[in-house]
Order: structure tokens, then C-alpha cells, then sequence
């Protein structure tokens, strides 16, 4: 997850940051997964996994915003200068 974050954070335009944020999303839910995975398999207690499933859980969240707020039309900035026009 953190090396696709990286190289989102180096994306060359606006929809390769949008490509790459969204394998991120696809990481951190797989990371949630596995964690779940390793509770029902009985490998680890549920005790030690819930605050590492919550963590992926909220890093889930995070990185479906951001591919939401990158995937906005920039109008609302362009709306925004009207305004200012003398």
C-alpha cells in the first residue's frame, strides 16, 4: 500500500494519480481482508488484529476520499475567479 501511495504522490497528470490512488484503495481493502483472514483462521486473536483492521479500515476511507476529491471536476475553482472579475 505505502509504495502505491508513493507513486500515486508521483503521478505525471491528474488521472495517473487517479489510476494509482485507486490501486491504493484496492490494497488497503485487501490489507483489511487478509487481517480478517488471519482472525478466522485463528492464526492471531481477534484482541490483537481489531486496532490494525480499524487502521486499514480508516486508511480505506482516506484514500477513497482523496480519489473522490482528485476525480472532482476543477469548475468549483474556476466558479470561484468569477467573482473576483472586475
Amino acid at each position: 500500500m505505502a509504495a502505491n501511495y508513493r507513486a500515486a504522490c508521483r503521478a505525471r497528470s491528474k488521472a495517473e494519480f487517479i489510476a494509482k490512488i485507486g490501486v491504493v484503495v484496492e490494497e488497503a481493502d485487501e490489507s483489511a481482508f487478509w487481517l480478517e483472514m488471519i482472525v478466522d483462521a485463528g492464526v492471531l486473536h481477534k484482541d490483537k488484529v481489531t486496532p490494525l483492521r480499524i487502521e486499514a479500515n480508516e486508511l480505506t476511507a482516506i484514500f477513497v476520499s482523496s480519489r473522490k476529491t482528485a476525480g472532482r471536476s476543477s469548475i468549483s475553482n474556476r466558479q470561484s475567479s468569477i467573482g473576483n472579475s472586475p
